[in-house]
């Protein structure tokens, strides 16, 4: 079954454009879930809407407001939602490029993947893909996701394109205080050459694979075990090192090298004499 898109629409630089579908990247179904449940029946619990005056109402008797005063509401229906027409509705129009590496991290938000929507968009679609491939360009864009415009970056990957939703400005919080307490105190000569050279040694490539979420492992394995009708093994507390000094700790870590695996034998050396 193919994926549902979350957005149709057009890619447009200039006067080219093509016809686009933008799907989720990441999904949070294959994550662990817990219902409520009541603890004597274990029936689950079913979240009914409830009015103040009314008690229990059916679903179909809602309607959509906005508070515009405390307990004041104007009703917004879906024909007011259609009457606010702008652009980015149905057209992701690139206003601009940036180096790859100019957007902060702390901006990026979610990301999706852009596939071209039908055999006559993909010509087009490999052209503006490429073209930011060989820049090391990202496009800047606009698209109204769930009722709110979006700006998004837009960069080429494999044979598709990758967005990524950006927060606004107003959403990200300044440093001022969190880091305003913070000495700016030049560290020890030796102290950083240790942690350096402790970085230097940890070194590696970055693999996905290696960074399973341990917990939601244990937490399977635990419900495992309750399915059985075992009961589950608490896990010992991890043991609290000894407090020591920085400079101790740095050498201490260092120290801590992993042994070179042993080689292995070769046929002559394994062979009888």
């Amino acid at each position: 079954m193919a994926p549902r898109a979350s957005w149709k629409g057009y890619l447009k630089l200039s006067l080219v454009s093509c016809p686009v579908r933008l799907y989720p990247a990441t999904s949070a179904s294959e994550r662990i879930s817990f219902n409520q449940l009541h603890k004597k029946t274990h029936n689950r619990i079913n979240m009914k809407p409830v009015d103040p005056e009314l008690g229990l109402v059916e679903r179909s008797d809602l309607v959509r407001g906005y508070e515009y005063e405390d307990k004041q509401y104007i009703i917004i229906d879906d024909a007011d939602l259609d009457a606010v027409r702008i652009e980015s509705n149905h057209t992701m129009n690139i206003e601009a490029f940036v180096d790859e590496g100019e957007v902060d991290v702390i901006y990026q938000d979610s990301p999706y993947y852009l596939a071209p929507d039908g055999a006559m968009a993909e010509e087009t679609f490999a052209v503006l893909r490429e073209a930011m491939r060989k820049s090391g360009k990202l496009a800047i864009a606009r698209l109204v996701l769930s009722s709110r415009e979006r700006v998004v970056t837009i960069g080429a990957r494999e044979n598709g394109m990758f967005v990524c939703t950006l927060r606004n400005p107003n959403e990200v919080r300044g440093t001022t205080e969190y880091f305003g307490n913070i000495p700016d105190a030049k560290p020890d000569a030796e102290m950083l050459q240790l942690a350096e050279a402790l970085i230097k040694q940890k070194q590696t490539h970055f693999d996905p694979k290696n960074y399973e979420d341990r917990y939601e492992v244990a937490l399977m394995a635990m419900i495992r075990e309750k399915l059985k009708g075992h009961k589950p093994i608490i896990a010992a507390a991890p043991e609290r090192g000894n407090v020591i000094n920085l400079m101790d700790a740095l050498k201490a870590s260092l120290s801590q090298q992993a042994k070179p695996p042993a080689k292995s034998k070769s046929k002559a050396e394994e062979a009888p004499a």
